[in-house]
């Protein structure tokens, strides 16, 4: 799966991750739509950004990413949590969202986005 000109939203609050995310991001061809470091602002974004997938920290300077994902998941984008928390401290899908998002641990590197973005896009396509 190709996946250029992706446009993508970015919710990460570590300055330095953030960089690199977009910078691979843009490596595999796609469009960095919303790139921010705080939920406040994501919270406001998520609501009617233009946006292929979501790349989220689970914690944002302190605060869960929960109610950025709940609104992403129910307007049917798919989520990859790029996080150091295990699968089971994910914020839980929304009733009648589909599949769970995936999960891609920190440290990673270009090739493990790029196949958990793919994996979290096929999820959408052919929900199980």
């Amino acid at each position: 799966m190709d996946l250029a000109d992706l446009r993508v939203f970015v919710v990460e609050d570590e300055a330095l991750v953030l960089l690199t995310l977009e910078d691979m991001l843009v490596d595999l061809g796609c469009q960095v739509v919303v790139a921010v470091q705080h939920v406040e602002e994501a919270l406001r974004l998520a609501l009617d950004a233009k946006v292929d997938i979501a790349l989220l920290d689970v914690n944002v300077g302190g605060t869960r990413i929960d109610p950025v994902a709940h609104i992403l998941a129910t307007r049917g984008i798919p989520i990859v949590f790029v996080t150091g928390y295990e699968a089971a401290s994910l914020p839980p899908s929304p009733p009648g969202a589909g599949n769970p998002a995936v999960r891609i641990a920190k440290p990673f590197q270009s090739a493990e986005l790029a196949q958990g973005m793919v994996q979290a896009l096929r999820r959408v396509e052919s929900p199980s």
